[in-house]
């Protein structure tokens, strides 16, 4: 348990670094505010597919929990990588809007997976 939270705690000192030495090189002319955004974002992208590749690999209390949590862990590790992509290539509102989506229809599919389990689970 402190192991993870060490490393979620990296993760959120990590990109605070990252975007304050992007506004220092922007402030002294390196780099343009849209190289800032981009970075920044695409960070986090790469934090969310970090944290969905890590979401199977915890204990889980039951059958059904470890099935939420591959479908959770492989639809956040994709919806983030996706994420990181556009920001890194696309344009600034392609990024926004199918970054944003990319992100939404991870958690759709792992809320609808573990409404359908559920659902299952209840029939049984």
């Amino acid at each position: 348990m402190r192991k993870q939270l060490i490393a979620d705690l990296a993760w959120g000192v990590g990109i605070v670094a990252l975007a304050l030495v992007a506004t220092f090189a922007r402030n002294l002319g390196y780099i343009d505010a849209e190289t800032v955004t981009r970075l920044v974002l695409g960070a986090t992208g790469l934090m969310v597919a970090w944290f969905g590749n890590r979401m199977p690999k915890t204990i889980a209390p039951s059958t059904r929990a470890r099935q939420a949590q591959r479908v959770g862990g492989w639809s956040m590790a994709l919806s983030g990588l996706v994420y990181a992509a556009l920001w890194a290539f696309a344009p600034l509102q392609a990024a926004l809007i199918f970054g944003c989506g990319a992100i939404i229809l991870g958690m759709a599919v792992t809320l609808g997976y573990c409404l359908s389990l559920r659902a299952k689970a209840k029939a049984a």
